[in-house]
């Protein structure tokens, strides 16, 4: 049995789009173990595959180079690795890398395809290509190890009775989220045909959530009231998620379940498309040259009025569900 360290903390959605990268490797190479060593609460990603060992860790706990190097031991010493895989590739992975290496142990790293975002991003540059998807790149990692591995980028739907329609109308950064007023609308018109479930997070999210289902019948709202294994089994048993370029497209992937996902300055091109989400599920304004703008939607608006969100019609997502 191989054993693989990997390694990624953050962004939720990204540790996320790890997992079914995970599954149909280890399907591939049944002789192969991977730790995953991320943030603690994202245990309930990897809670139904075999031969993951999820690994949580306060990362309060190990600042600095020594706290690193602590890190680095204890994990050693726990789970003695053949390989380490870095799956993230900021500082604080370069430093474990380093470490790593140190002691003899075979480093294997993503390319994220920095430059190639960049210049995806120009907003001169009018030759926008696909890039590799991030899925992929993830998966590049075993394969520099010797381990072939091909995905299927096919959802894998949760046996059971499906019922309603999940709507995720926010997002962490401006660009990436439709203006609050077009996700009521939208909210309003499917709860006329269909049930509909909000999903968000934290005390500003949880208060506009629980404001819209007090205003729109056939509706209700769980942001702020299921963990994330709830929220998954949730997310599984809906016939459709609505979601924004954000973390629940990429839980809608994990769960099977199928997801019109909505994108501003961001682009399905930069390579963060929901595992197995289908590109006719994609909504956007495409006549917009400058589009996209931003990798993570983090970037100010080049034109000032956002016009990549503004200029979106509900209806285009509307005409998207055909249940």
């Amino acid at each position: 049995m191989t054993r693989i360290l990997a390694y990624r903390f953050s962004a939720f959605g990204d540790v996320a789009m790890t997992a079914p990268v995970f599954r149909e490797f280890l399907e591939q190479n049944p002789d192969v173990e991977i730790i995953m060593v991320s943030r603690k609460n994202f245990e309930s990603l990897f809670a139904d595959i075999p031969n993951v060992i999820f690994k949580g860790v306060n990362l309060d706990e190990y600042k600095g180079f020594f706290g690193l190097r602590r890190l680095a031991n204890e994990l050693i010493k726990e789970f003695n690795p053949d390989l380490i895989a870095n799956l993230h590739d900021v500082i604080r992975t370069k430093i474990l890398d380093k470490i790593y290496r140190r002691k003899g142990l075979k480093v294997f790293k993503i390319n994220k395809g920095k430059e190639e975002k960049e210049e995806l991003t120009d907003v001169w540059n009018l030759n926008k290509v696909q890039l590799k998807r991030t899925v992929e790149r993830y998966a590049d990692v075993f394969r520099a190890m010797g381990f072939s591995v091909e995905l299927s980028h096919k959802l894998r739907p949760v046996s059971g009775q499906k019922e309603g329609i999940g709507l995720a109308p926010f997002a962490q950064h401006r660009g990436k989220m439709l203006p609050l007023e077009k996700s009521y609308e939208l909210a309003r018109i499917l709860a006329q045909k269909y049930k509909i479930y909000f999903f968000g997070g934290g005390k500003k999210e949880t208060e506009t959530l629980e404001k819209w289902a007090h205003e729109i019948p056939n509706t209700e709202s769980l942001s702020g009231k299921l963990n994330l294994s709830q929220e998954l089994r949730k997310i599984s048993e809906l016939e459709l998620m609505i979601s924004m370029d954000s973390a629940n497209m990429h839980l809608a992937s994990l769960m099977g379940t199928r997801c019109v996902s909505v994108w501003g300055a961001t682009h399905p091109y930069a390579g963060f498309l929901g595992f197995g989400q289908s590109e006719n599920d994609v909504v956007q304004v495409k006549d917009l040259t400058c589009r996209p703008c931003s990798v993570f939607g983090d970037k100010e608006c080049y034109r000032g009025d956002w016009a990549c969100l503004e200029e979106l019609n509900v209806q285009k997502i509307v005409e998207k569900i055909q249940l």
